[in-house]
Protein backbone atom coordinates (compact mmCIF):
# COMPACT_ATOMS: atom_id res chain seq x y z
CA UNK A 1 0.00 0.00 0.00
CA UNK A 2 0.96 3.57 -0.85
CA UNK A 3 1.78 6.48 0.81
CA UNK A 4 -1.57 8.16 1.51
CA UNK A 5 -2.79 11.50 -0.48
CA UNK A 6 -2.53 13.52 2.87
CA UNK A 7 1.22 12.21 2.96
CA UNK A 8 2.12 12.99 -0.52
CA UNK A 9 0.60 16.24 -0.33
CA UNK A 10 1.52 17.36 3.62
CA UNK A 11 5.82 15.47 4.05
CA UNK A 12 5.52 16.35 7.64
CA UNK A 13 2.79 13.94 7.81
CA UNK A 14 5.25 11.34 7.41
CA UNK A 15 7.94 12.78 9.40
CA UNK A 16 8.61 11.63 13.35
CA UNK A 17 8.21 14.06 16.31
CA UNK A 18 12.04 14.36 16.78
CA UNK A 19 12.25 15.27 13.10
CA UNK A 20 9.11 18.09 12.91
CA UNK A 21 10.62 19.78 15.96
CA UNK A 22 14.24 20.02 14.51
CA UNK A 23 12.46 21.09 10.92
CA UNK A 24 10.56 23.52 13.02
CA UNK A 25 13.24 24.94 14.89
CA UNK A 26 15.05 25.85 11.73
CA UNK A 27 12.12 27.90 10.58
CA UNK A 28 9.58 25.37 8.84
CA UNK A 29 6.25 26.92 9.76
CA UNK A 30 4.57 23.93 8.21
CA UNK A 31 6.65 21.19 10.39
CA UNK A 32 5.31 23.53 13.36
CA UNK A 33 1.56 23.50 12.42
CA UNK A 34 1.99 19.67 11.73
CA UNK A 35 3.36 19.03 15.23
CA UNK A 36 0.67 21.36 16.75
CA UNK A 37 -2.06 19.39 15.50
CA UNK A 38 -0.82 16.19 16.20
CA UNK A 39 -0.15 17.04 19.82
CA UNK A 40 -3.64 19.54 19.98
CA UNK A 41 -5.38 16.75 21.27
CA UNK A 42 -3.39 15.55 24.01
CA UNK A 43 -2.74 18.97 25.55
CA UNK A 44 -6.25 20.11 25.41
CA UNK A 45 -7.35 17.19 27.72
CA UNK A 46 -4.15 18.03 29.55
CA UNK A 47 -5.23 21.79 30.59
CA UNK A 48 -8.86 21.70 30.08
CA UNK A 49 -9.10 19.74 33.16
CA UNK A 50 -7.15 22.04 34.96
CA UNK A 51 -7.64 25.33 33.84
CA UNK A 52 -10.90 25.61 31.59
CA UNK A 53 -10.65 29.35 31.36
CA UNK A 54 -7.31 29.59 29.86
CA UNK A 55 -6.39 26.37 28.25
CA UNK A 56 -6.40 27.44 24.71
CA UNK A 57 -3.25 30.53 25.79
CA UNK A 58 -1.85 27.58 27.78
CA UNK A 59 -1.40 25.28 24.55
CA UNK A 60 -0.17 28.46 22.47
CA UNK A 61 2.22 28.90 25.00
CA UNK A 62 3.56 25.38 25.29
CA UNK A 63 4.31 25.07 21.86
CA UNK A 64 6.13 28.52 21.91
CA UNK A 65 8.07 27.83 24.73
CA UNK A 66 8.99 24.50 23.75
CA UNK A 67 10.78 26.44 21.00
CA UNK A 68 12.32 28.77 23.22
CA UNK A 69 13.63 26.25 25.40
CA UNK A 70 14.63 23.85 22.07
CA UNK A 71 18.26 23.14 23.89
CA UNK A 72 16.53 21.37 26.72
CA UNK A 73 15.23 18.61 24.52
CA UNK A 74 18.34 16.71 23.93
CA UNK A 75 16.53 13.39 22.21
CA UNK A 76 17.41 10.82 25.21
CA UNK A 77 13.75 10.84 25.75
CA UNK A 78 10.43 10.58 23.39
CA UNK A 79 9.50 14.34 22.34
CA UNK A 80 6.13 13.78 23.99
CA UNK A 81 7.73 13.78 27.36
CA UNK A 82 9.42 17.05 26.64
CA UNK A 83 6.38 18.52 25.23
CA UNK A 84 4.23 17.49 28.57
CA UNK A 85 7.60 18.33 30.58
CA UNK A 86 6.97 22.16 29.67
CA UNK A 87 3.39 21.66 29.71
CA UNK A 88 3.45 21.06 33.19
CA UNK A 89 6.12 23.87 34.38
CA UNK A 90 3.41 26.05 32.51
CA UNK A 91 0.37 24.98 33.73
CA UNK A 92 2.46 25.17 37.53
CA UNK A 93 3.31 28.83 36.90
CA UNK A 94 -0.20 29.77 35.85
CA UNK A 95 -1.74 28.11 38.93
CA UNK A 96 0.70 30.50 40.97
CA UNK A 97 0.12 33.36 39.31
CA UNK A 98 -3.47 32.56 39.73
CA UNK A 99 -3.75 31.42 43.33
CA UNK A 100 -4.93 33.95 46.15
CA UNK A 101 -1.58 33.22 48.12
CA UNK A 102 1.47 32.24 45.54
CA UNK A 103 4.14 31.35 48.17
CA UNK A 104 2.30 28.98 49.92
CA UNK A 105 1.27 26.97 46.30
CA UNK A 106 3.06 23.60 46.17
CA UNK A 107 2.20 21.50 43.48
CA UNK A 108 2.85 18.05 45.47
CA UNK A 109 0.72 19.82 48.54
CA UNK A 110 -2.31 22.18 45.94
CA UNK A 111 -4.98 20.99 44.21
CA UNK A 112 -6.47 22.82 41.33
CA UNK A 113 -9.66 22.70 43.54
CA UNK A 114 -7.21 25.08 46.12
CA UNK A 115 -6.65 27.53 43.25
CA UNK A 116 -9.97 27.46 41.66
CA UNK A 117 -13.20 26.30 43.48
CA UNK A 118 -15.48 25.88 41.17
CA UNK A 119 -16.49 22.26 40.70
CA UNK A 120 -15.70 20.82 37.56
CA UNK A 121 -16.65 22.63 34.35
CA UNK A 122 -16.56 18.53 32.27
CA UNK A 123 -20.17 17.35 31.68
CA UNK A 124 -20.66 13.94 32.66
CA UNK A 125 -23.65 12.00 32.98
CA UNK A 126 -22.77 9.25 35.07
CA UNK A 127 -22.17 9.68 38.64
CA UNK A 128 -18.92 7.74 39.03
CA UNK A 129 -17.66 10.00 36.42
CA UNK A 130 -19.17 13.85 37.83
CA UNK A 131 -17.39 11.99 41.57
CA UNK A 132 -14.34 10.81 40.06
CA UNK A 133 -13.62 14.54 37.98
CA UNK A 134 -14.63 16.22 41.20
CA UNK A 135 -11.97 13.76 43.28
CA UNK A 136 -9.12 14.61 40.89
CA UNK A 137 -9.34 17.98 41.25
CA UNK A 138 -8.96 18.28 44.59
CA UNK A 139 -5.96 15.77 44.93
CA UNK A 140 -2.25 17.64 44.84
CA UNK A 141 -1.57 18.90 41.09
CA UNK A 142 1.71 16.55 40.61
CA UNK A 143 -0.70 13.64 41.28
CA UNK A 144 -3.04 14.51 38.93
CA UNK A 145 -0.67 15.07 36.56
CA UNK A 146 0.98 11.36 36.73
CA UNK A 147 -2.47 9.89 37.31
CA UNK A 148 -3.48 11.48 34.41
CA UNK A 149 -0.85 11.48 32.25
CA UNK A 150 -0.64 7.21 32.62
CA UNK A 151 -4.16 6.99 32.28
CA UNK A 152 -5.23 9.04 29.16
CA UNK A 153 -1.78 9.15 27.45
CA UNK A 154 -0.69 5.46 28.31
CA UNK A 155 2.44 6.83 29.16
CA UNK A 156 5.44 4.99 30.46
CA UNK A 157 7.39 5.34 33.68
CA UNK A 158 10.39 6.64 32.03
CA UNK A 159 8.22 9.13 30.56
CA UNK A 160 6.58 10.57 33.60
CA UNK A 161 10.15 10.72 35.12
CA UNK A 162 11.22 12.66 32.53
CA UNK A 163 7.47 14.96 32.42
CA UNK A 164 7.96 14.69 36.67
CA UNK A 165 11.96 15.55 36.67
CA UNK A 166 11.74 12.65 39.08
CA UNK A 167 13.53 9.20 39.03
CA UNK A 168 11.35 6.59 37.55
CA UNK A 169 11.54 4.53 40.65
CA UNK A 170 9.69 7.54 41.98
CA UNK A 171 7.00 7.42 39.33
CA UNK A 172 5.67 4.25 40.71
CA UNK A 173 5.20 5.30 44.45
CA UNK A 174 4.00 8.73 42.90
CA UNK A 175 0.81 6.60 41.25
CA UNK A 176 -0.03 4.89 43.82
CA UNK A 177 0.17 7.42 46.14
CA UNK A 178 -2.28 9.08 43.23
CA UNK A 179 -4.53 6.16 43.15
CA UNK A 180 -4.93 6.57 47.09
CA UNK A 181 -5.40 9.89 47.66
CA UNK A 182 -8.66 10.03 45.08
CA UNK A 183 -9.74 6.56 46.61
CA UNK A 184 -9.89 9.30 49.90
CA UNK A 185 -11.44 11.78 48.10
CA UNK A 186 -14.19 9.38 46.88
CA UNK A 187 -14.70 8.40 50.34
CA UNK A 188 -15.28 12.49 51.54
CA UNK A 189 -17.11 13.64 48.64
CA UNK A 190 -19.75 10.84 47.83
CA UNK A 191 -22.91 10.64 50.43
CA UNK A 192 -23.90 7.72 48.58
CA UNK A 193 -22.34 4.31 49.75
CA UNK A 194 -23.11 2.51 46.99
CA UNK A 195 -21.90 5.38 44.54
CA UNK A 196 -18.85 5.14 46.10
CA UNK A 197 -18.13 1.92 46.35
CA UNK A 198 -19.04 1.45 42.36
CA UNK A 199 -16.72 4.82 41.37
CA UNK A 200 -13.93 3.17 44.12
CA UNK A 201 -14.10 -0.06 42.45
CA UNK A 202 -13.90 1.09 38.87
CA UNK A 203 -12.12 3.63 39.52
CA UNK A 204 -8.95 2.89 37.07
CA UNK A 205 -11.77 2.32 34.19
CA UNK A 206 -13.82 5.00 35.17
CA UNK A 207 -10.26 7.71 34.53
CA UNK A 208 -9.97 5.95 31.42
CA UNK A 209 -13.74 6.75 30.26
CA UNK A 210 -13.44 10.00 31.84
CA UNK A 211 -10.69 11.13 28.69
CA UNK A 212 -13.51 11.21 26.00
CA UNK A 213 -14.74 13.44 28.63
CA UNK A 214 -12.43 15.76 29.01
CA UNK A 215 -12.22 16.05 24.96
CA UNK A 216 -9.86 15.01 22.23
CA UNK A 217 -9.85 11.78 20.31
Amino acid sequence: MGPSTEAMRYPCVRMDDAELFGAWVKGDQAAGESLYRRYFDPLYRFFRAKAPDDYEDLIQNTMLECVRSRERFRGDAPFRAYLFGVARHRLLHHLRRKGTNRIDFDSSQSSVADVDPRPSSVMARKAEHRLLLEAMRRIPVDLQIAIELHYWEDMTTAELAAVMEIPQGTVKSRLRRGREALQAELARLSKDPSQRDAAIGGMETWVREIRALVGGT
